[in-house]
């Protein structure tokens, strides 16, 4: 097994576990909901397999659970499988309502994005392009003693316009996490209910933790309660 090729990238790995166990993992088309506990069955399938380690493939089932085809997947009553595509269980309602919510939420954060770059636009300032009139000059006649003499009145100068600079103003809001430790206890706001759940890593891309169910998913800081 020494001279299979290294995998590095989460996609790599899903290429790999599709070609390896296809009845299980899909790349494109509909995906289907995993059994719980598929990580520890996939480590001792592929322990020695294309020198992938457990981080890689953690990382990797991470990577294809939190994809919004997964994320579909997981309906109420939907049947699990396992590496043969055999059932095993069927996805609860407070699965199926967690991963409704997650889809939202990564729904939400592609708008942000689109947002954040809508909003690099606004440091550009809108300047008046009206060009102010000239008044022309005018004529007067004036009587001056016995002979008529015209004088032209001089044109009126305008008065100077004031170009206002137009400028929106972006804020970001920015999440502080830092009373947050390995182990802890928390609770996971999922519609109206919360879950309870237990803080496995914190990571920039959000907080793993584990459902009391035994199922680790990734979340981020505002879902969670103290």
């Amino acid at each position: 097994m020494e001279n299979q090729p290294k995998l590095n990238g989460s996609k790599e790995i899903i290429v790999f576990l599709a070609e390896r166990f296809p009845l299980c993992f899909t790349v494109t088309g509909v995906a289907h909901p995993l059994k719980i506990g598929i990580f520890q069955d996939l480590a001792a399938n592929i322990q020695e397999e294309m020198n992938i380690s457990k981080t890689q493939l953690r990382s990797a089932l991470r990577f294809y659970t939190s994809g919004w085809r997964y994320l579909r997947a997981l309906k109420n009553g939907e049947q699990r499988i396992d590496l043969d595509g055999l059932p095993c269980d069927i996805v609860d309602q407070q699965h199926a309502e967690y991963a409704s919510m997650q889809l939202q939420k990564a729904k939400a954060r592609v708008q942000v994005q689109r947002a954040e770059q809508q909003a690099k636009k606004c440091k550009t300032p809108v300047v008046s392009t009206e060009t102010p009139s000239t008044a022309p000059p005018v004529a007067a006649a004036t009587a001056v003693s016995t002979g008529a003499v015209l004088q032209a009145r001089q044109p009126t100068q305008p008065k100077p316009r004031t170009i206002v600079e137009k400028k929106q103003v972006c804020s970001l809001s920015a999440i502080d996490i830092a009373k947050l430790r390995i182990g802890q206890d928390v609770k996971i706001m999922a519609g109206k209910d919360a879950m309870e759940a237990t803080v496995l890593e914190i990571a920039r891309y959000g907080i793993r933790v584990q459902l009391s169910s035994g199922l680790a998913m990734i979340v981020r800081a505002e879902h969670l309660q103290f």
